[in-house]
């Protein structure tokens, strides 16, 4: 890929990024994004919420600041992928701010058992 550059109007050799992460560790790399990526597609379909994927390119400088050296290159992914909502419970406060079912302000009322028959009337 060429680039004119705007300082100079001189054409300059661009590294391809997508060539250069198909590459990277052998693919490995790519591997590694792609299933990533897969994973986030499937949470977003699952949840019917976005998500998203960040990929970091890491470029060190040559060791030493040696021109000629190599400089140490690395790639992190990092997914946000959604999440299912969690499921809610309805609580009250009593007077002491704790959460409570049963609502404090409404008035019990005790309930008994009903005596138990094994006999029918007839109507």
């Amino acid at each position: 890929m060429t680039a004119i550059q705007p300082e100079t109007g001189t054409d300059e050799q661009t590294a391809p990024v997508a060539a250069f992460l198909a590459s990277h560790l052998n693919g490995r790399t790519d591997e590694d994004i792609s299933r990533d990526f897969h994973q986030l597609l499937d949470a977003v379909r699952a949840h019917g919420k976005k998500g998203s994927m960040t990929i970091t390119i890491i470029v060190d400088p040559p060791a030493n600041g040696v021109d000629s050296a190599p400089m140490p290159i690395g790639v992190e992914s990092a997914v946000k992928a959604p999440k299912p909502t969690p499921v809610k419970s309805l609580y009250f406060l009593d007077d002491d701010g704790q959460p409570v079912r049963e609502d404090p302000r409404q008035l019990a009322m005790d309930f008994r058992s009903a005596p138990t028959t094994n006999t029918f009337k007839d109507a």
